[in-house]
């Protein structure tokens, strides 16, 4: 539940500040825990309910840099962060806070907007800290990927927090319902990029996109033939068989049906208006290959399309910071999503499979256009990406957290800053340790089966 706030601007901001004396904000610059804990168990251990036929998609993709393994290994990362230092004020959190879960997407209002796009792992009432962390630490693994020095590194994790910090102390000064409504819009953020080649190609990009932003670009690339299908690409788009074991199986159309039984009058009115027409099993992310996930074709009456994703959700490996969630773990996405996002898709919702008791969310597919935006900052600005990420995870936080408490304690000074990115260094080292162990692990493995 959000913080109730309290007592004047000054008041709630020396809150802040006194939490300082229960855990100061040198100590945060500390990577606790045990180092020889083992990365490659703890993966392996989610493996149990996974389709065992993608398991090793999900490994190679994770063995392709430390950056990979990183963006894969949200279990690993809260393991680690059970033992680091806390703040003591919680929020919302994301949960896979890697620079990587960040992107554009429109608006029911056709409005392009840059947001968290990634909430598997969402939960209320963790500290603060887990999620800048793993985003500095993101930051500072890209950083040294891209072949920047030690130094660099260091600096533009700092500059990631040091983002955050500087939207929280503005955040505060706004009243509840300003921040609420405050976006990031993706506009105005290409015009802070110093790279001028690339603020013309993100322009170009985004101007196609808002020409069709009423259309889905992901067709028809996905569909073949008259009749509407979609078009399998195995082993990551494939059609479901009754042959094999029938927990790694999903009726989805039966839990589409109960996706929509769920949705608040007016979405359903708009759902009502496409039929399902097909329904195919895809392979998505890194972290998530071998979790349930399948697309939806549905089409209106004149043939526009649309397709919907139903995702698995599985309990979230932030428990491991917070109170165990009980519910159903859709809903615990789809409201997490909602707390953190500035606007959420319209098509969000919650489903279930009776026989296999899997848990879903349902969203619309990503644009393609706008989801390629992220990757190309990310690859050629990696400074102005870092900082427009550390911006918008503190716009998030700020719905459910008072921003005047969390702008108390890290306070005006790059204190917290320089903690973070001593943090960051530290864990983009056991990042490289980790993914060695894995490479020794499933590399060998694959060399020895070849």
């Amino acid at each position: 539940m959000a913080q109730t706030a309290t007592g004047t601007l000054i008041e709630r901001y020396e809150r802040g500040a006194r939490l300082r004396k229960k855990m100061s904000r040198e100590k945060h610059a500390d990577l606790r825990g045990r180092a020889d804990r083992d990365p490659v168990a703890i993966l392996a251990a989610a493996d149990r309910t996974r389709v065992p036929e993608l398991v090793p998609v999900r490994y190679e993709r994770m063995l392709a840099s430390p950056f990979a393994f990183l963006r894969g290994a949200a279990a690993v990362m809260a393991e680690d962060l059970q033992h680091q230092p806390m703040a003591g004020i919680g929020v919302q959190a994301c949960g896979d806070c890697h620079l990587m879960n960040f992107g554009a997407f429109a608006t029911p209002e056709q409005n392009i907007l840059f947001d968290i796009n990634d909430f598997d792992e969402t939960l209320p009432g963790v500290d603060f800290t887990a999620d800048l962390k793993r985003l500095a630490a993101s930051v500072a693994v890209a950083a040294l990927a891209a072949g920047l020095s030690n130094k660099r590194a260091r600096a533009i994790a700092a500059t990631t927090v040091e983002a955050y910090r500087s939207r929280m102390h503005s955040l505060a000064k706004r009243s509840p319902l300003e921040i609420w409504h405050s976006r990031v819009e993706l506009a105005r953020e290409i015009d802070r990029i110093e790279h001028r080649a690339l603020r013309r190609e993100l322009r170009g990009i985004l101007a196609k996109a808002r020409d069709h932003l009423a259309e889905d670009d992901n067709f028809p690339r996905l569909v073949k033939g008259k009749q509407a299908r979609i078009a399998d690409r195995p082993p990551l788009i494939y059609h479901f068989t009754a042959k094999g074991d029938a927990r790694h199986h999903l009726d989805a159309r039966r839990a589409f049906d109960a996706y929509a039984s769920r949705l608040a009058p007016d979405r359903l009115y708009l759902v009502d208006r496409y039929a399902l027409k097909d329904v195919a099993f895809k392979v998505v992310g890194v972290g998530s290959v071998g979790t349930f996930c399948a697309i939806g074709l549905y089409m209106c009456g004149d043939g526009t399309p649309l397709f919907l994703q139903i995702k698995e959700a599985s309990k979230s490996v932030l428990e491991r910071l917070a109170p165990k969630f009980s519910g159903h773990q859709g809903q615990r996405v789809v409201e997490g999503q909602r707390v953190m996002q500035a606007a959420s898709d319209v098509f969000l919702g919650w489903t279930e499979d009776a026989a296999s008791r899997r848990h879903f969310y349902v969203r619309q597919l990503k644009n393609r256009r706008l989801g390629s935006i992220g990757e190309l900052v990310e690859d050629q600005a990696l400074a102005s990406y870092a900082r427009l990420c550390g911006r918008t995870l503190a716009r998030a936080h700020a719905r459910s957290a008072d921003p005047a408490v969390l702008a108390g304690y890290m306070g005006n000074r790059d204190v917290f800053d320089s903690a973070l990115a001593s943090f960051a260094m530290a864990y983009a080292k056991r990042t490289h340790d980790d993914h060695a162990q894995l490479v020794k692990a499933k590399g060998g493995a694959k060399r020895k089966t070849a």
